[in-house]
């Protein structure tokens, strides 16, 4: 949970949980009457939109990261829960009632959920210009991260929750584009009016950066948006000394420290878990640390998880200023500029620890591979996995940059998409045919 200047009391963040989150995209509830009261009152909205920031950070962000990260070979199932070793088995196999991938899917929309709630909210009460502009921003990042994670690892998906139960699917490039929309809406709103220091003290969560992070999130769907100019002019405008982190504290801790390191349900793979990390690469040590232990039951090599996830009171970067760097890398190769994508890949490769905002640095020699772009977009796929571990991305990057699939090759992921969760096909008749692997 972030730590909140403003201390909405436990309970009725509690209950303000209780009502606005159901089950699957079906959020009918019996208690309408209620939400009506919450949503009236600027303590009621003030604390919905902490509680949403509090569910995400606290609640969904650990099935983003660790959902997908044991599909893509990032961490190790380090337990015998059959809905663990079945995500990690993959394949065909793979049910449509896995608890972990459903997780990823309810808990998602149960953030488009809160947020959908906060933006009316926020129009149907009389507020100043600077905590209108805050509350609505948030609330559109956080519906714009719930769609771009879910088109990260479904290949179709409802863009709204519909009460009805009957939403329509679309495309993930209609979802990128609609999450782009909706951070292009919210980034219009706190450049025509700036936050208010209300909004900052008693809404906002201690570390977080909102105009930074909406930018970052910009550059960052525009990736698979195929928008690879606007990728590299919103990477451009986010400050790489600027910090923007969810905190947590010791009553609601770090969830993926919980996940790894107390429950012990999971384990960092050695080497990232690719085949390509350089041993000199400084990133290692700074994620990892030696295990010569092996994980249960597949007996995986395994290290112990340091980086962002040694207590249960750090922060988790919201986004890491090197990402930016891969991302213009990126967007360059598919433009054609191939020189201008090896500087990008060099600020990364040769960035030293000290020169991060976070401490990250690989301390290796400029790229001295081959200039093509089948050879770079390897190179950025090498250096997204050692820069950007455990940051949710993985699974979308591996399809992106034509890494080697299953069936056939089971080594870098053991899926290509996730199959729809079987509640909402027994709810929903739009539900398409689940992918074949």
């Amino acid at each position: 949970m972030m730590r909140i200047s403003f201390f909405w009391p436990l309970v009725a963040v509690a209950l303000l949980l209780s009502i606005f989150i159901g089950c699957g995209l079906d959020f009918e509830s019996p208690n309408s009457a209620t939400e009506g009261e919450v949503l009236s009152t600027r303590g009621g909205l003030y604390g919905l939109a902490i509680g949403m920031q509090q569910y995400y950070a606290a609640n969904a962000l650990s099935s983003v990261i660790l959902t997908p990260g044991t599909t893509t070979r990032e961490v190790a199932v380090n337990t015998t829960f059959a809905n663990l070793v079945e995500l990690e088995a993959g394949g065909t196999p793979l049910l449509n009632n896995n608890g972990n991938t459903v997780g990823l899917w309810s808990g998602l929309y149960r953030l488009i959920n809160m947020s959908d709630q906060v933006v009316a909210g926020t129009a149907g009460i009389s507020l100043d210009a600077g905590m209108q502009s805050g509350l609505m921003s948030l609330a559109l990042w956080h519906k714009a991260v719930a769609i771009g994670s879910l088109a990260q690892s479904f290949e179709q998906l409802p863009l709204d929750v519909q009460k009805d139960g009957r939403a329509t699917f679309k495309t993930r490039a209609e979802a990128f584009t609609e999450a782009i929309r909706l951070l292009d809406q919210a980034i219009q709103l706190v450049k025509a009016t700036p936050t208010s220091s209300e909004f900052k003290t008693k809404v906002l969560g201690s570390g977080f950066n909102l105009e930074n992070t909406l930018q970052a999130y910009r550059a960052r769907y525009s990736l698979p948006a195929g928008r690879y100019q606007e990728a590299i002019t919103f990477a451009n405008a986010v400050d790489p000394k600027v910090k923007s982190t969810f905190s947590y504290t010791t009553l609601t801790p770090n969830p993926v420290y919980q996940a790894v390191s107390v429950s012990k349900s999971y384990a960092p793979r050695d080497s990232f878990g690719i085949t390509m990390a350089e041993p000199n690469d400084q990133r290692l040590a700074f994620y990892l640390s030696p295990n010569s232990t092996k994980s249960r039951p597949n007996n995986y090599p395994i290290d112990n998880l340091v980086g962002f996830w040694a207590s249960p009171t750090q922060s988790i970067p919201v986004y890491l200023p090197g990402e930016m760097n891969l991302i213009k890398a990126e967007a360059y190769v598919r433009l054609g500029d191939l020189a201008n994508a090896t500087t990008e890949i060099n600020a990364v490769r040769t960035k030293k620890a000290t020169a991060d905002a976070f401490g990250i640095g690989a301390s290796l020699p400029a790229y001295s591979g081959a200039a093509t772009v089948d050879a770079l977009l390897t190179e950025i796929y090498r250096q997204r996995c050692s820069e950007l571990f455990l940051n949710g991305l993985r699974f979308d990057d591996c399809r992106r940059l034509n890494r080697p699939a299953p069936p056939a090759n089971m080594v870098e992921r053991n899926r290509i998409f996730y199959p729809y969760p079987l509640q909402e096909r027994q709810n929903n008749p739009n539900v398409p045919a689940d992918p074949a692997i």
